[in-house]
């Protein structure tokens, strides 16, 4: 069983869902969509809560408590039950399709028995739809293109580092052609989402032709998708689509805040220049009824006329920000260069590729002031680790300690949390390690209850100082353990064991919305990039942004203070 939120996000979503497909009223299938996204995000513990509790929740109003209440009480809404009884089994994939609408969706279940994607693509090839009132030859067509968005959007988005590879390459290539003011990505990879979609790049500059040629003739241009005066879509030989649109100088502010997104976002911040009778698009800033333009030239200048700091890019999803600000009381947020060093990387002598003194000067040349070697420990079988090789990693450790700029070296190690919490190593040989850090490896699969049991019995554990990658999950390949996230944040904030921010790109683990419930309960983090080569260790960027996007500030994580805490902390006198 899921954590309370997410089920209640799953079946607010699902009823707004129902309203669509049966051509109900659309402001409540929108209101019913937001509250879905607020208590999907919101830190607490919805089942907690009484009516007026999740009222305090923005987007949910009585009527909508009152149903997560009736929820959370039986397991079942009487008009979500009501609802669903109306839509035949199926449907709802129908409505998934971007160009067919609810009232298309029911017309082909009624008339055709279609239920699924599938049997639409039959009966499509088959013609059957061109006798249907209100359908043709080119709804047909329209269909089929619905379809294939669909199916791109699904089987599309790419990892974040593979999109800020592709960006930063045409970024360079546009910043170079003549006439460009200034050139930057936006969109989801602006605010760091883990995945992106497409990518979003924006030019300022007074002519825009030669940027969309620039585009078009790149070398790693597959297609083009379209080309016009203001747009140029192409496909890379990757397959990832970039969009660059050209902004006259002078909106380029107006522009970046509009493109950067999100949609949600940017409603918020449009509906506060309504308040202010002004209109915002992605032009400027604009008197309502005069039409003049009030600004445009930079972010700073828009936030700021509708009363607002600055936003980061990261935080721009509607999850309070827009509030926050408005309070003068947005964070301080953690930055890349804030980190002083990484506390989980590992060498070649176990599942690393590169050698203790490559992985230590690759380090140094990051200008950390500290840095930790957590190879891993014997229970995991393959590594063949032993308490002689380790142990001569440390001798090797303490002589390498401050010959690279003075950088001081921590020997750790990452520990297997075994099936029933149990480490690889006695208490009395964990005492010579200046950190450890615990992960789950295996046995994925046990009851909610035993994984739970089994995390929190490590965390107890005086010498465990991170949680590695704590719910395990691998982007796209392996979802997150069944644990009670809740029961283990609440065990790291009373035992002082931080929650690591694992960097890698495919496993970005902790998610933001994980940090966002872990840091209400008092949680430190460590965002580290659980490197595995030389190479590895820029991964602390995706690590960084994803602790952006959870809210935190430099004091939330523990390798972004001085060594002097630091060891405080690990030594449990600093939480």
């Amino acid at each position: 069983m899921g954590r309370a939120n997410d089920e209640v996000e799953a079946l607010l979503q699902e009823y707004a869902d129902l309203i669509a497909i049966s051509g109900g009223d659309a402001f409540k299938a929108r209101a019913y969509e937001k509250a879905a996204r607020a208590i999907g995000g919101h830190p607490a513990d919805v089942s907690k809560l009484d009516i007026k509790g999740l009222q305090d929740i923005p987007n949910v109003g009585r009527s909508i408590a009152e149903k997560v209440v009736e929820f959370l009480r039986s397991g079942r809404v009487s008009a979500i039950e009501e609802t669903r009884a109306t839509i035949p089994a199926g449907v709802r994939e129908l409505i998934t399709i971007p160009t067919l609408g609810p009232k298309k969706a029911l017309v082909l279940h009624e008339e055709l028995g279609i239920s699924s994607v599938d049997q639409l693509l039959d009966a499509i090839h088959e013609e059957q739809l061109r006798d249907l009132k209100g359908f043709g030859e080119k709804t047909e067509e329209n269909i089929l293109h619905g379809i294939r968005l669909m199916q791109q959007a699904g089987e599309g988005r790419i990892l974040i580092s593979a999109a800020l590879d592709v960006a930063e390459q045409v970024v360079g290539e546009l910043s170079a052609v003549s006439g460009c003011d200034r050139c930057a990505y936006a969109g989801s990879l602006r605010r760091m989402r883990e995945t992106i979609g497409d990518i979003d790049v924006l030019v300022a500059a007074a002519h825009a032709e030669p940027f969309m040629e620039a585009l078009a003739g790149l070398p790693y241009t597959a297609e083009v998708i379209a080309q016009g005066e203001k747009k140029t879509s192409i496909r890379t030989t990757k397959g990832l689509q970039v969009d660059l649109r050209v902004l006259p100088p002078e909106s380029w502010g107006a522009g970046l805040q509009y493109f950067t997104g999100s949609k949600a976002h940017n409603i918020r911040t449009r509906e506060i220049a309504v308040r202010h009778k002004l209109k915002l698009s992605e032009y400027g800033l604009f008197h309502a009824e005069s039409g003049r333009k009030i600004t445009s030239e930079t972010e700073e200048d828009i936030y700021g006329r509708l009363g607002l700091p600055w936003i980061p890019p990261t935080l721009r999803e509607d999850r309070g920000e827009i509030a926050a600000g408005l309070r003068d009381e947005l964070p301080d947020l953690v930055e890349e260069r804030d980190i002083r060093g990484d506390l989980h990387t590992h060498t070649d002598l176990t599942d690393g590729l590169a050698p203790l003194d490559a992985m230590v000067a690759a380090a140094a040349e990051r200008g950390y002031a500290y840095y930790a070697v957590t190879d891993h420990a014997p229970n995991l079988a393959m590594q063949r680790m032993t308490e002689e090789k380790i142990l001569a990693q440390r001798a090797q450790v303490r002589a390498l300690d401050r010959a690279h700029h003075g950088m001081r070296l921590l020997h750790g190690t990452e520990l297997n949390i075994g099936p029933d919490g149990e480490l690889d190593w006695p208490d009395d040989f964990l005492d010579g390690f200046d950190l450890c850090v615990a992960s789950v490896h295996s046995h994925f699969n046990q009851s909610r209850q035993a994984l739970t049991r089994r995390i929190v019995r490590a965390c107890e554990n005086p010498h465990v100082a991170v949680l590695g990658h704590p719910t395990t999950r691998l982007i796209g390949k392996r979802p997150g353990i069944d644990a009670d996230f809740d029961a283990v944040f609440e065990a790291c904030a009373r035992t002082g064991t931080a929650l690591e921010i694992n960097s890698h790109p495919e496993r970005l683990d902790l998610r933001d919305e994980d940090i966002l419930r872990a840091k209400e309960y008092g949680v430190k983090f460590a965002v580290n990039s659980d490197a595995h080569a030389t190479t590895h260790l820029p991964y602390l960027r995706y690590g960084v942004g994803t602790a952006q996007r959870g809210w935190l500030t430099k004091d939330d994580v523990v390798n972004a203070w001085p060594l002097t805490r630091l060891r405080r902390f690990l030594r449990g006198q600093d939480t």
